[in-house]
């Protein structure tokens, strides 16, 4: 799991109680106890808590609602009308799966590097993967007129004699998509076991004991089970790590394999990732952020681990804004007026005020990381990543119905407006993720327990330097009688 660093105390007076350094990276932290009370204190359900999952369930109950009228009413209820058939949905589709990405990098890809900083902040990553896949899941169900049909899309003998068409990109959503879901479980509960195993240890209810030692798989924190338990770890994070890459590439192939302006490019695949891990990201300090001062779990989510995330979201938001001008380009060098007009409609005419969203949140607020005082300004980085969580939304937003509004022939030129239904669906789709991941952080730790106490110094018999002076003692020093326990 993470490297374990040499332990060396240095003198109060030239370290705050909570500045990291290369070899303490949570000097705010004593002792594996204080871990335990910590962490397992955050389980513990308040007035707060349930305030916001109250709010939570409601704006889902909004969005059933709306749903069931939709059901009622048929989908011209959502506001489609030829030539736009895409609408919200879809977009909001595409905008769940790029923020599941990031758990699975954070957790998988970034474990692989040995990064550090990822150690406090995965867990709740992770669980945000899991969750947002959950609720990007539902929305091609959503998008379907009959959604009791769903298992149309499924391959499986039926009496219909018929399967559903291997080269289309909407079938290989599916696939693409329960297989990520399925993984990223996997590995978020093996990630989980250790710790299960200490709520399993520290529960007095007897009914939730019992189900945390089933939870628990019978974890007895041997040598043996470490062994085994890191072995599939590191498998797992090697098997995720390409799904990154597989999963927001087979779904830009829906848009890709089309003929129709603004999709038809081999761009989309990177392009789609790179912004789903930007995305990404941003919710992860939507959600760190006020969690780690709701918790007071400052002396563990440091800002030197906020810092080291937010290179990482300027990064790809360069990566992004790359994409973004190479679209440009493209469309300027490739002689198609079609595709020279849409792009013009796009950021000078029809869809002005939406472009313009996603460059300004995606592109331009972003730059701001490169300053060291407002990536080290937890307050800043909240806002930014609100406007990050917008932008992204905007982004699909902007792929999607410019390009079916303002296709070839001009009799196809049209315009889209959402309705009320849209924007309920849309607001319970929040509250779905929400509330699971609410439900997550009063049940699971927030944290990983295991990974935190190995990144702390072990506890010493002697201090550093005092240890230092016994090993190699001169004369004129004798060494103390009581061979210098504290």
């Amino acid at each position: 799991m993470a490297t374990m660093a040499t332990p060396r105390q240095t003198p109060p007076h030239l370290r705050g109680s909570n500045v990291p350094t290369a070899d303490n990276r949570l000097p705010g932290i004593r002792d594996y106890q204080q871990v335990d009370n910590e962490i397992i204190g955050t389980l513990q359900p308040t007035l707060g808590w349930f305030a916001m999952l109250g709010t939570a369930i409601f704006c889902l109950l909004i969005g059933a609602t709306a749903w069931i009228y939709q059901i009622h009413e048929g989908l011209g209820a959502a506001g489609y009308h030829p030539p736009v058939m895409w609408g919200v949905y879809i977009v909001t589709f595409v905008f769940w799966v790029g923020i599941g990405h990031a758990g699975t990098l954070i957790s998988a890809i970034l474990y692989l590097f040995r990064a550090g900083f990822r150690t406090t902040i995965y867990r709740a990553s992770e669980a945000m993967t899991v969750f947002a896949v959950m609720t990007a899941g539902l929305f091609p169900i959503l998008h379907l007129g009959r959604p009791w049909k769903f298992f149309w899309l499924i391959p499986y003998p039926n009496w219909r004699l018929i399967w559903p068409n291997p080269k289309s990109p909407l079938v290989w959503d599916v696939f693409a998509i329960l297989t990520y879901l399925t993984v990223s479980a996997t590995f978020f509960y093996i990630g989980l076991i250790p710790d299960i195993a200490v709520l399993r240890d520290k529960e007095k209810n007897p009914i939730r004991k019992q189900i945390f030692a089933q939870l628990a798989l019978g974890w007895r924190n041997s040598d043996n089970e470490w062994r085994h338990f890191t072995r599939a770890y590191l498998f797992l994070a090697a098997f995720a790590t390409p799904l990154v890459l597989s999963v927001h590439s087979v779904v830009s192939f829906d848009f890709a394999m089309a003929l129709t302006p603004g999709w038809h490019a081999t761009i989309f695949p990177p392009y789609f990732v790179a912004g789903a891990i930007f995305s990404g990201i941003g919710m992860v300090f939507t959600i760190i952020i006020p969690l780690r001062k709701f918790f007071k779990l400052e002396h563990y989510v440091t800002i030197n681990d906020l810092d080291a995330a937010a290179k990482l979201c300027l990064f790809t938001s360069c990566v992004v804004g790359l994409a973004y001008l190479t679209e440009f380009q493209i469309a300027w060098v490739s002689g198609n007026r079609v595709e020279q007009e849409y792009f013009w409609n796009r950021v000078f005419g029809q869809w002005t005020w939406a472009a313009w969203i996603m460059l300004i949140c995606n592109m331009v607020l972003p730059i701001s990381l490169f300053s060291q005082k407002l990536r080290r300004n937890t307050t800043w980085l909240f806002i930014l990543s609100i406007f990050i969580n917008i932008g992204m939304w905007f982004e699909r937003f902007v792929i999607v119905i410019p390009s079916l509004s303002h296709e070839f022939e001009p009799w196809q030129w049209s315009t889209y407006a959402p309705t009320w239904v849209d924007y309920c669906i849309l607001l319970g789709s929040f509250g779905w993720f929400f509330m699971w991941f609410l439900l997550f952080i009063r049940q699971m730790p927030v944290m990983a327990i295991a990974e935190i106490k190995e990144i702390l110094p072990p506890k010493m018999k002697r201090a550093h330097a005092e240890a230092h002076h016994a090993a190699h003692g001169s004369i004129g020093h004798p060494l103390p009688s009581d061979g210098g326990a504290h």
